[in-house]
């Protein structure tokens, strides 16, 4: 199963006309509008074409500008992704090797926002 949602585009002064036909519509479900003619709907499909095919019923409606594809959820794609993480090591094998001298691992991560003091004391504790 596949779910997407869409940010449909009008003229705000069909909005309230286009936020109906939105809602009579079985292509997508509506959740929300501003008054700048943006619409937020959420369409789901057994694969991308069902999917595909919802989306040009969206965009073949009366004052519709424009209707994109902001993000997307595919449940094969996530099976996929957690299997991995499931599968994966949640320390990295080198801080399991006692024969690595802290100071030869090198971390590529951002320091400028951290506070460095208390870890090195932390660390010089640790070595005595």
């Amino acid at each position: 199963m596949n779910i997407s949602s869409i940010v449909v585009q009008t003229v705000p002064k069909y909005l309230e006309q286009l936020v109906q036909d939105i809602k009579d519509c079985d292509a997508c479900d509506y959740h929300l509008h501003d008054e700048k003619g943006r619409i937020i709907v959420t369409i789901e499909g057994e694969g991308v074409s069902e999917e595909l095919k919802k989306m040009k019923v969206i965009e073949s409606l009366p004052h519709v500008v424009s209707a994109q594809m902001q993000m997307a959820y595919s449940e094969d794609e996530l099976d996929m992704h957690m299997q991995r993480l499931e599968n994966a090591d949640a320390v990295p094998r080198m801080l399991h090797d006692n024969d690595i001298r802290p100071e030869e691992i090198i971390y590529n991560g951002d320091l400028k926002k951290k506070n460095l003091e208390g870890f090195a004391k932390r660390f010089d504790e640790m070595k005595r």
